[in-house]
Parts: structure tokens; sequence; C-alpha cells
């Protein structure tokens, strides 16, 4: 079953590579949300997507919003991806692609996940959803979900 816009987010709970545990719902009340996920570590597309995130962190800062990255790779593919492109958010694994599948954006294989992006507000719910298929100016679409929000 696909989540939509404006309904709440379900819970996420993960553990980055370096074991630092993130719990969206910690943020509740506190900052928007942009959790994004990606096909693959390390492939072209979803490499530029991290850097222009990454690049563009103070912006989302200043309008209180916190950027996660996710993808089906386990956590230790993680570290090589995030130390190769510099990044400064945390990456989570869905390894077990349960809630790629609850949130209806697996593949038709089921290997990968599809690139999508989904903004929370400060209550956790959905305001907007992106089935990306452009990666290009993709995360400056992103901000300007993120500045109407503030």
């Amino acid at each position: 079953m696909a989540i939509t816009e404006g309904e709440r987010f379900p819970a996420v709970l993960g553990e980055t590579y370096n074991g630092e545990m993130v719990d969206l719902s910690a943020y509740h009340g506190q900052k928007n949300v942009v959790l994004y996920f990606y096909p693959k570590d390390l492939t072209p597309g979803c490499t530029r997507e991290a850097i222009d995130f990454d690049r563009k962190l103070d912006q989302f800062a200043e309008h209180n919003t916190v950027v996660v990255g996710m993808s089906v790779d386990p956590k230790e593919a993680h570290e090589s991806f995030s130390t190769a492109c510099g990044l400064h958010f945390p990456l989570l694994s869905d390894p077990d692609r349960v809630l790629s599948q609850q949130l209806g954006i697996l593949n038709d294989s089921g290997t990968y996940a599809k690139r999508t992006t989904f903004v929370l507000d400060k209550a956790g719910i959905v305001r907007k959803i992106f089935h990306v298929t452009q990666v290009d100016g993709h995360v400056d679409q992103v901000l300007d979900v993120v500045r109407a929000l503030s």
C-alpha cells in the first residue's frame, strides 16, 4: 500500500554505517525531514543526487530541515558511498525492503527502491512526494517545497 501526500509517514528507525541510530520521529515538533530513496550506492545518478543534497545542507538547515538518504543497500555499503561523496548527512538501509514495499516504491522486480523523495513537515505529515525521473534540478525543487513550509 503506497503512502500519499497528507498522510502521516510511518515510523523509521535505522542505523547508519557508523552505528548512529536515526529515529525520524525524534524530529516531530522540531524539524522538517527530507527522506530521499535512491536505487544504488556509487552509481552515477545516485552520486550526483547525494552530492547535490550535501552541497545544499546549509540551505535546508536554514529552513529547519534535515536530510536523510535511504536505499536497500546494506549499511556497510553506505560507508564507501558516504566517504567517496564526502556526505554530511545520514544514510539508512532498508535491506529487507519492508519500508520500500510499504511505501510502494520498490521496482517491479523488487531489487531496489525507485528514486523517490518525501518531504515531511514538523508533524511527520507527508507534504510532497517526488517520483524522480530527472536528478538534475531535483534538489532545488525539494528546497522550494521546504521554503514554502517555513
